[in-house]
């Protein structure tokens, strides 16, 4: 998108006396103007509009989508709508998740399914009703195999059968690791296991690790295959230790996968400063899907404060060159994306996968109230409203179905019967 998009000429409301009399106070008006898109300008926030707690401490886990997070941070954006923000790297979600049910984080970067898990109180999650205003990303995700596997399994999970069998035959079942149990990449890799036949409750072994540490434990010989967010897809390629089987914009072009999360609670006592928050993360992710700002995105997030990670092993896959490290390249793959296709409306489609996928796998005991939990954890109201504040058009609600890989259509109308279709399920009740 570039800097004379409608969205980047209607970011700014407040006039240049106002801004620079508020740059004077300690933000500096050319720190807040570097490499920001023309046409931008602070906002007004005045007494009425001034958030009730600006103090927030954002948190995040070592992954390139975090980024809207730090992005907002390090140029002033946050500050820019009232907020005063810190940055907090979780060591892993349940960490995080626990950190905003306690209040020490107000608000935090989060895989998709977390707030429906703990609004439910599912998969271990103590019932804290969390709330999802903002998502942050669309794609961007990857399902790594160990090296002895390049040539033989890919794309197609079919193929990974016959190892699975054999491994089952010798009583050594493959492991396979996620980051969270309702997260999006237990999903992911369970979708992909069952599409090729193979049931992840009964015929691997499924462990939890946390993004950071995957690479590492596939060194040691841990496990056999992962399902992680970039940069630790990439990662492992550069280390030589694994090779991409299949992205999950393979699997799902344009699937949602993290949000900002509050617990309802702050949110209901706070509704200026998410608000304020979300305007922040919008002009963030402007930024950011601005093709020709990514390389300085990477040198900002790989710093050891955040990603801890080389900045070119971050880039190639943000600007859709992959390489799966098996022999296939594509140039023109479908990468993680931050702001454009209504990116950033939380949608009740979306809410209703993932608990349609809940319901398939066990993690619930018979058919969720898909529209009352949608209502309740997705507040497209807030995004509407914040958004209307500073005179954004979004795409609103999308109803359409959606057919994944394997060519099963998920119709958001009805995803209980959705959930019962497959061959490999695990339901109960």
């Amino acid at each position: 998108m570039s800097s004379s998009t409608p969205d980047s000429l209607n970011l700014g409301r407040l006039n240049r006396r106002a801004f620079f009399a508020t740059a004077a106070k300690g933000l500096g008006a050319a720190a807040l103007l570097s490499n920001l898109p023309k046409g931008w300008s602070a906002p007004d926030v005045g007494a009425s509009e001034a958030p009730e707690s600006p103090n927030i401490n954002f948190g995040m886990i070592a992954l390139t989508d975090c980024s809207p997070i730090v992005i907002a941070h390090e140029k002033g954006l946050f500050k820019k709508y009232g907020i005063n923000s810190t940055v907090t790297k979780g060591a892993n979600w349940a960490a995080i998740r626990d950190n905003l049910s306690s209040g020490s984080i107000q608000a935090t970067h989060m895989l998709y399914g977390m707030p429906f898990a703990s609004t439910m109180g599912l998969a271990g999650s103590p019932k804290k009703p969390m709330i999802i205003p903002w998502v942050i990303n669309r794609n961007g995700q990857a399902i790594t195999m160990k090296s002895e596997l390049k040539g033989k399994v890919g794309a197609d999970p079919k193929a990974l059968k016959p190892f699975v069998d054999a491994a089952n035959s010798l009583g050594e079942p493959m492991t396979f690791a996620m980051t969270f149990p309702p997260g999006t990449h237990n999903m992911w890799l369970r979708y992909y296991l069952a599409a090729g036949g193979i049931h992840p409750d009964k015929d691997v072994n499924l462990i939890v690790v946390p993004p950071a540490q995957m690479v590492a434990n596939m060194k040691i010989g841990k496990m056999d295959g992962f399902c992680v967010g970039e940069p630790w897809g990439a990662r492992a390629i550069a280390d030589k230790i694994g090779y991409t089987a299949v992205t999950t914009q393979d699997i799902w072009k344009d699937h949602p996968e993290k949000v900002c999360a509050f617990t309802e609670e702050f949110a209901n006592k706070n509704p200026k400063t998410v608000k304020a928050v979300l305007k922040a993360l919008h002009e963030a992710s402007v930024w950011l899907d601005v093709e020709s700002n990514r390389a300085e995105q990477c040198q900002i997030v790989s710093k050891p404060t955040y990603i801890n990670c080389a900045p070119e092993i971050i880039l190639g896959r943000l600007l859709g060159e992959l390489d799966y490290g098996d022999g296939r390249k594509v140039t023109d793959a479908f990468p993680m994306h931050f702001s454009k296709r209504n990116c950033n409306y939380p949608q009740p489609k979306h809410g209703s996968w993932f608990l349609s996928q809940f319901r398939r796998w066990g993690l619930v005991t018979g058919a969720p109230d898909y529209a009352a939990i949608n209502k309740k954890v997705l507040r497209n109201d807030i995004y509407e409203e914040a958004m209307k504040e500073i005179g954004v058009t979004h795409g609103g609600l999308d109803n359409t179905p959606e057919t994944l890989f394997d060519g099963v259509v998920y119709d958001p109308a009805n995803p209980e019967a959705y959930a019962k279709g497959f061959a490999v399920k695990n339901l109960k009740g």
